[in-house]
């Protein structure tokens, strides 16, 4: 509880036991001596101590011409109930009773909002508020917006990584549950990438500079975090607009209650019966219990959202995250770790001469692989690192024995082993250099080896599946989803094989990044047609106009690229696709609480409005319409907050 709030509880005790007192001594009549202007300040004084606030916020907004608020409805209803009393209508207690509640509401408001921030705020003290850098020798403390790429950074035991990049020098333990929700810290040694805002827990780090302050990942977190609240749900704006309209008609109808039934005789009512009933349409017409409840709902949700490592961009997001019938998947980074390695070694069988050349079956395979190694030892190219990796970390190749190596673009590499022709590539390299290869029916990438005019056999390299991405679409599917989709530029053979292993229901291949958004609008039109949305789950630069174009972008925050993390909605800090079947839960437990909060609280205030038309309620009736509606569809909102649990 903040200091404004302890104070504010304190004025609340106060008064709750001054009006305790008053109701005591007055039903005693005890105060019938006080006269009528004594009862009023008995009352008036507590009135005061516990709404100067109110009062005082409703004067400025008048001022500044934004009249028609809860504030002034508060200040014109309680004047009233006073002037009701000054009239001998005894509405004093009842006047007093409405500011007093109206207060324990508000406080109830403010802690439930402070409850649902926390989470926020502790995603905002991620900040680093100083770097150490290295420079001419010493170690200088300076704030993280004035160190520089190449820049060396000295990170001690407890302190949080100011800013993106490599290790360079010692070994220890991060912690990155304010950024990912993972409790498990992660290791890190030379070599390794470090994010900023991870905490190293022990021993020093000497890090490597690799991104300026703007474009590290606290910066962008906390740019996502401060600009969430102005991208506002469909059904959030709807709720402002209504209350824009709402409360000057109501106001208004409150002095139309008030003046025409006893100036034209409609039902035989006094001025101080139409004004009790104004106040009481004033009261309970208040619509603090949308105003509130709402916006803190879905704050509720993005809250609960971040607990769990994931970026919500806006409350609007999560609407439509409520609302997925189809998510659609980029593959390589996304179902897949990016990571090739070599499934399976194939040498040719059959020809003799081929035989003799490579040896038994089992040294078959190891010299069709050290050959292929050898032929790619001079490329950088995932598929030449897998291949050298298959050999293992203790084979070391002879890489003088190979020369004049070129790329065939698009095919391949040719070069010269020992001074003999090596050809390693597709099916294509091998037919246009006469070689009899036949095709092979395997999942994954193929890779053809030819040795002077020989035939050797074949490899074949697949991405490995990210751990728990068959768990993930499973629950996706429980979540809601009804269609899973799968969006690759791989051949059709290793996109198939993915998607079988994890149970999606729809494969593209063979894409290029523009088929990808022409497949994404096509989807797009089939799930609205059955009044759904569309989800985009992708990495990638290329993956960047698709994030756009989908209903729900969600990019992967950790190893994703810039483009991706600033063209989607959603950002999953850990990269783990599990956490998106997680969100959409959140997304629809907060719709549904929103949804029965604003069905809630619409009918009892109509409800009570009528009834107070009628004078068949009371000024406590419109209490309860007003504060009442308000506590419980706070307490409904805080629903959302449990969710991530």
């Amino acid at each position: 509880m903040t200091k404004k709030e302890h104070r504010t509880l304190i004025r609340i005790i106060v008064t709750l036991i001054w009006f305790a007192a008053l109701l005591g001594t007055d039903r005693a009549g005890l105060l019938r001596g006080a006269g009528t202007y004594g009862r009023f300040l008995l009352y008036f004084l507590p009135y005061l101590l516990i709404g100067y606030d109110v009062l005082l916020k409703a004067l400025r907004n008048i001022i500044r011409g934004q009249v028609f608020d809860e504030h002034f409805l508060m200040m014109i209803a309680t004047f009233a109930a006073f002037g009701l009393g000054l009239m001998g209508d005894e509405a004093y207690s009842e006047a007093l009773a409405v500011m007093l509640f109206y207060q324990i509401g508000e406080l109830f408001q403010d802690v439930a909002v402070g409850k649902s921030r926390k989470s926020i705020a502790d995603m905002m003290s991620i900040a680093p508020e100083s770097a150490n850098v290295e420079r001419n020798g010493r170690v200088e403390v300076m704030d993280p917006e004035e160190a520089h790429i190449g820049d060396i950074l000295l990170i001690k035991a407890g302190e949080k990584v100011p800013l993106d990049g490599t290790v360079i020098e010692g070994e220890s333990y991060l912690n990155t549950a304010a950024l990912t929700g993972e409790s498990v810290p992660r290791r890190v040694k030379a070599g390794d990438p470090v994010i900023s805002g991870c905490v190293n827990g022990e021993g020093t780090l000497r890090v490597r500079v690799e991104k300026e302050y703007e474009d590290s990942t606290v910066a962008r977190i906390l740019d996502l975090v401060e600009n969430a609240s102005s991208r506002k749900a469909r059904l959030e704006n709807f709720i402002t607009r209504f209350a824009r309209v709402y409360t000057p008609v109501v106001t208004i109808g409150a002095v139309l209650l008030a003046v025409l039934p006893p100036l034209f005789h409609i039902g035989g009512l006094t001025y101080a019966d139409s004004i009790r009933r104004a106040c009481n349409f004033l009261i309970v017409s208040c619509p603090c219990a949308l105003v509130i409840s709402v916006p803190l709902g879905f704050f509720g949700g993005i809250g609960a959202s971040s607990k769990i490592g994931v970026l919500v961009k806006g409350s609007n997001y999560l609407e439509a995250a409520s609302g997925l019938s189809t998510l659609v998947f980029d593959k390589t980074g996304t179902l897949t770790k990016g990571e090739f390695r070599v499934q399976k070694v194939v040498p040719s069988a059959g020809e003799s001469d081929t035989q003799n050349l490579l040896g038994t079956p089992e040294e078959a395979q190891r010299r069709l692989l050290e050959t292929a190694a050898l032929g790619e030892s001079y490329s950088n190219h995932p598929i030449a690192r897998s291949i050298r990796e298959a050999l293992g970390e203790n084979t070391s190749l002879d890489t003088a024995r190979v020369t004049d190596a070129k790329e065939a673009a698009g095919h391949g590499i040719e070069a010269l082993l020992d001074g003999k022709k090596l050809l390693i590539g597709n099916l294509s390299l091998m037919t246009s250099n006469h070689i009899d290869a036949k095709p092979a029916e395997e999942p994954g990438t193929i890779i053809y080896t030819a040795l002077d005019g020989h035939y050797l056999g074949y490899i074949v390299i697949s991405d490995t599946v990210k751990e728990g991405a068959k768990e993930a679409i499973r629950e996706i599917k429980e979540a809601g989803v009804s269609k899973t989709v799968m969006l690759t530029g791989d051949r059709k053979g290793a996109a198939v094989q993915v998607a079988e292993t994890l149970g999606i229901d729809e494969v593209h291949s063979d894409l290029l990044p523009a088929d990808k958004v022409s497949e994404v609008e096509k989807l797009i039109a089939e799930a609205g047609k059955a009044g759904g949305k569309l989800g985009f789950v992708g990495d990638g630069i290329n993956d960047a106009p698709v994030l756009m174009r989908a209903d729900v972008g969600f990019a992967m925050g950790a190893l994703g690229s810039d483009a991706a993390i600033e063209a989607a909605d959603i950002v999953l800090m850990d990269d783990d696709i599990r956490k998106i079947p997680k969100v959409i839960r959140i997304a629809r437990k907060t719709m549904r609480i929103v949804k029965s909060n604003v069905v809630f609280a619409i009918a009892v205030k109509l409800l009570i409005l009528a009834l107070s038309v009628f004078g068949l309620a009371s000024m406590w009736a419109a209490v309860f319409g007003d504060v009442g509606v308000a506590i419980l569809c706070i307490l409904n909102s805080m629903r959302t907050l449990h969710e991530s649990r």
